[in-house]
């Protein structure tokens, strides 16, 4: 049963609409300049079914207080150049000179408005008290639409994110759209045996999500890698030595909690979570294959061995479901980027559906030229973990509630 509007429910020749992106990139901290421009370009099929509109784009960058908080004329000159359609920056968000601008606008401009979080409105000062803000009400008043197509900020809410889902029409985005589909397809997948790739360093999110998958028995398995398997590896009673250890203390501070949740799912969980049988230490800077017997080491694990990284591509591909977030080991590093390839090869060789997500594994993926084996690449990253690990996406939820307002009209 649909439970949100699609862009396909309305006719948008003529009207105001306010599209709401996520566009917060990497800037370098000397030039100034836009480092990447990926997430631009998952918003150009919106932006450009939109042709015939008067289009307001909404969207931030950063947080108060980092280096890279800055105004958005930089991204207005990055849509221009890939809508190939002047994208005009507007210093205002919902000011007298913001509301006159979009009142003049003709069909077929585009307008991109200031950092929605230079404005404190944004974040909101009493709960579910969205719809009375200034933006949401000035805003509102002049526009006939509102289109939401920043699923990497779903996660959150915030005011140019759920406020005006009582206010207008709320409507997912192309990008929006496409990503609760595919996401969603593989939550529901029925065909088995699926897995779950869980790598890199966010050893929370990946221990919440390895927890809600084995639950509700969305995978048949979780294959480990990068320091979330180190820390498998030491709740299985394996001292993996002062090397690993010290990063490990460095970087967490409640590295107990993470190691006693990593247990209870590996006692609850016997043998659907998979953890390396043999490791790549960094000795010195070069690399060396150990079997897990072999250790504590002194030196780092940086790699899973290529034991544990046949074992896992010779699972994958024969899978008929995976999703991947996160690396096997420090790829970046040419010591240590097997793992990492072998487990990707894997996914994408497999016949079956296939999602990947997280910036270092779409990085990977494109250094490696896998991407496009992938039936779906997602841009979120907070909101990726939070979608799948059954936590509560505000976003989504305003889609819902704005379809239950306006549907009947």
């Amino acid at each position: 049963m649909k439970k949100y509007f699609t862009m396909d429910d309305f006719n948008f020749r003529g009207k105001v609409v306010l599209v709401r992106v996520d566009v917060n990139s990497p800037i370098d901290p000397i030039s100034g300049s836009i480092l990447d421009y990926s997430r631009f370009e998952a918003h150009r099929q919106t932006l450009a079914e939109l042709k015939d509109s008067k289009v307001v784009i909404l969207a931030h960058q950063s947080r108060p207080g980092k280096m890279d908080f800055t105004s958005l004329r930089a991204h207005a000159d990055i849509f221009t150049k890939i809508l190939h359609k002047r994208v005009r920056f507007v210093p205002d968000l919902f000011g007298e000179y913001a509301i006159e601008e979009i009142e003049n606008m003709k069909c077929g401009d585009y307008i991109l408005l200031q950092n929605t979080r230079f404005y404190s409105e944004e974040y909101c000062l009493k709960k579910n008290n969205f719809k009375d803000t200034h933006i949401v009400r000035e805003l509102s008043k002049v526009a006939d639409y509102f289109i939401n197509d920043a699923f990497a900020a779903a996660h959150r809410q915030q005011t140019t994110l759920v406020g005006f889902a009582e206010k207008l029409p709320m409507i997912a985005g192309r990008l929006m759209e496409k990503e609760i589909k595919m996401l969603t397809k593989f939550m529901e997948l029925k065909d088995r045996p699926k897995y779950a790739i869980l790598g890199g360093a966010k050893v929370e999110d990946s221990l919440i999500v390895a927890k809600n998958f084995l639950e509700n028995d969305i995978v048949d398995a979780i294959l480990t890698g990068g320091v979330i398997a180190s820390i498998f590896l030491i709740a299985y009673g394996i001292d993996v030595g002062d090397g690993t250890w010290e990063f490990i203390k460095r970087e967490f501070d409640d590295y107990n909690s993470l190691i006693s949740l990593a247990k209870e799912l590996l006692d609850k969980y016997k043998g659907r979570i998979k953890i390396p049988v043999d490791v790549v230490i960094n000795k010195n800077g070069r690399r060396k294959g150990i079997p897990i017997t072999m250790l504590p080491s002194e030196y780092p694990i940086y790699d899973i061995g290529l034991d544990t990284a046949t074992e896992y591509e010779t699972m994958l591909r024969n899978s008929k479901g995976v999703i991947v977030n996160g690396p096997m080991g420090v790829f970046e590093l040419n010591d240590f980027f097997v793992g990492t390839v072998m487990v990707l090869r894997g996914a994408a060789e497999s016949s079956g559906f296939k999602v990947a997500g997280g910036g270092h594994t779409i990085a990977a993926l494109e250094k490696y030229g896998l991407k496009n084996y992938f039936d779906h690449i997602s841009t979120g990253g907070g909101s990726l973990i939070t979608f799948l690990s059954g936590g509560k996406m505000p976003v989504i939820e305003a889609l819902e509630k704005s379809y239950n307002i306006f549907g009947s009209k």
